[in-house]
């Protein structure tokens, strides 16, 4: 019997939603193999939280043996529930998730772990967490810096964690290149604008797809979904149609 490949449902067809309201998921293949790492963006209110609180539990449904460690910068009040779980952290500890994951990419790296179970950091508002950090490092020595080991750290794992199931899904406003140095931004495999985004969040993530997004208006958790460089689909995220449950699979997933 063939086992089915692991998939994420990252909201259904918007225009077939829109035209006719039938749901056609637009997925994505969560397979070891696959790995992708995953950026949402979009302004305050666009329906970012709400999206990522439906992957995490979609993730744990797909592939239950995964570890998930949320970085929650700013201690946002929509994922509150977590906050009692082991692998949640905010402000100033989420730092502590990111070395978390970091060593275990290295251990695998050096074959010193030799599972392949998939691993993902999931980090809320990692922009502004830079861009603090920056702020804290002006009145040090640049050996003293933090910014830029912290930038390394994530840098690396978008460049080495696909072979070795290592998964980071980032989660921001604006993913602005002074956060991704060496142009490693262009190493998430799946890019999500959700809301009424401003054109130069398009032009960061999706530039050869301006003239398809041309006239495009999205409402909250609406958007567009570019995945693998080139697939561009336009996206409904829809409510959860069981918060609790919903909420339970988060926790799980954490702890």
């Amino acid at each position: 019997m063939m086992s089915c490949k692991p998939t994420l449902t990252l909201g259904y067809n918007l225009d077939a939603w829109n035209s006719y309201r039938v749901k056609i998921p637009v997925a994505i293949d969560l397979s070891i193999s696959k790995n992708c790492h995953m950026v949402i963006t979009g302004i305050s209110g666009g329906g970012k939280s709400t999206a990522v609180q439906g992957y995490v539990a979609k993730m744990k449904q797909a592939q239950p043996e995964g570890e998930m460690y949320f970085s929650d910068y700013k201690g946002d009040d929509a994922f509150k529930y977590m906050r009692d779980c082991p692998r949640y952290r905010s402000f100033k500890r989420t730092l502590e998730n990111l070395d978390i994951v970091y060593d275990r990419l290295n251990a695998r790296l050096s074959g010193e772990d030799e599972t392949r179970h998939p691993i993902t950091l999931i980090w809320d508002e990692y922009m502004a967490n830079i861009l603090a950090l920056q702020g804290e490092d002006k009145d040090k020595k640049p050996a003293d810096r933090l910014a830029p080991f912290v930038m390394s750290k994530v840098s690396e794992i978008l460049l080495m964690g696909r072979s070795m199931a290592v998964r980071n899904v980032n989660i921001c406003q604006r993913p602005d290149a002074i956060a991704f140095p060496t142009g490693s931004r262009l190493n998430y495999n799946v890019s999500v604008i959700l809301g009424s985004a401003v054109r130069s969040i398009y032009e960061m993530l999706m530039p050869d797809h301006m003239e398809q997004l041309k006239g495009r208006q999205f409402g909250i958790g609406e958007g567009a979904a570019l995945l693998q460089g080139s697939e561009l689909h336009f996206i409904k995220v829809g409510l959860p149609q069981d918060s609790s449950r919903m909420r339970e699979l988060c926790v799980s997933a954490l702890s």
